[in-house]
């Protein structure tokens, strides 16, 4: 695996080069990305813009929990003035985002990552890099109320997600360490205070290559017999596709390329209302872009607090988040 020091490196040219060359420059290292085949001929690249009231570089991002056409996006990741954007959604033929109003500041988010999702109470749990650490916000909070140290993580964590309904071991959060590939099974206790004590434990599976981000797929999605992981992998500059095993872990013999060509690919969310996904991208221009293709049963991103509601219904969803590593010491 590429080591600190050098993905700074890399990072600072690609930044370096993009500057020089202008913003078209920046433009082209979103369009590298291609989808591989079989998946290349049921899913397609949609909307890819910038949302120019959100400060690069761009960090985790998710739908609001109570309005669809709201999305949550992360500004200055990694850094100690990163925070969390609230912006409106702009849909245009078949629902399919269009476009983005003006972002307004949700909440202080220092050193944001890739990973952010609702926990069963209603907070917003996010990862931090280089802390190591899981940030936490209450409802209406405009800043953390808690952070938790993941000494038992490799550090530092990538990213984290849940396991959703229609999936073995549905409801486990899955905390995914970037440093050391591996996958953490972790678990939130109520502190009285309305947030969390967390723990882990390592799963004994690692998937390698800097996974940044993960999202399950239901069987019945185009080209996706069985229920499978998506995780991207920064050290290999891919999105790789994996069936899932008993426990919501990728069964590592099972990976094939979904993307390749990713430079600067940050966090992703699935859109409830079609399906789609959208992508941040640190740097590259910093931007949003679209996937379309995916069925309506992963629309629905779940509350924790209700998955047992929706396990019946077989609906659910969940974060997806790519990256190309950002200021790696």
């Amino acid at each position: 695996m590429m080591s600190f020091s050098s993905r700074t490196f890399c990072k600072t040219l690609t930044l370096s080069i993009a500057t020089l060359m202008g913003l078209a420059a920046a433009s082209n290292l979103t369009g590298a990305q291609t989808l591989s085949a079989p998946y290349a001929s049921d899913y397609s690249f949609g909307f890819n813009g910038n949302i120019a009231s959100v400060p690069g570089n761009y960090g985790g991002l998710i739908f609001s929990q109570s309005d669809p056409n709201t999305l949550l996006l992360m500004g200055g990741a990694n850094g100690g003035g990163g925070a969390l954007y609230s912006v409106p959604i702009t849909r245009g033929v078949g629902n399919h985002i269009t476009g983005f109003g003006s972002a307004v500041l949700f909440s202080t988010a220092p050193n944001n990552d890739g990973g952010v999702v609702y926990a069963p109470n209603g907070d917003l749990l996010f990862t931090a890099f280089p802390s190591n650490e899981i940030g936490q916000l209450k409802p209406g909070s405009a800043s953390p109320d808690k952070t938790v140290f993941l000494p038992g993580v490799t550090s530092s964590v990538g990213t984290l997600q849940y396991v959703p309904a229609g999936f073995s071991n549905a409801g486990q959060l899955k905390i995914l360490s970037y440093s050391g590939g591996g996958w953490y099974d972790a678990t939130l206790t109520a502190d009285g205070s309305g947030t969390y004590d967390i723990a882990t434990s390592d799963t004994g599976v690692n998937s390698a290559n800097g996974p940044e981000g993960a999202i399950y797929v239901h069987s019945g999605n185009p080209d996706f017999a069985v229920n499978s992981i998506l995780v991207s992998e920064y050290g290999a500059g891919r999105v790789s596709a994996y069936q899932a095993d008993a426990s919501g872990n990728p069964l590592v013999g099972t990976r094939q390329d979904f993307i390749t060509g990713l430079n600067g690919a940050e966090g992703g969310a699935i859109d409830p209302v079609t399906g789609d996904f959208l992508f941040s991208t640190f740097g590259g221009g910093n931007k949003v872009v679209v996937v379309q293709g995916f069925t309506n049963q992963l629309a629905a991103t779940p509350e924790p607090g209700s998955l047992a509601l929706l396990v019946g219904a077989g609906l659910s969803g969940g974060v997806f988040a790519f990256r190309r590593r950002r200021n790696r010491k």
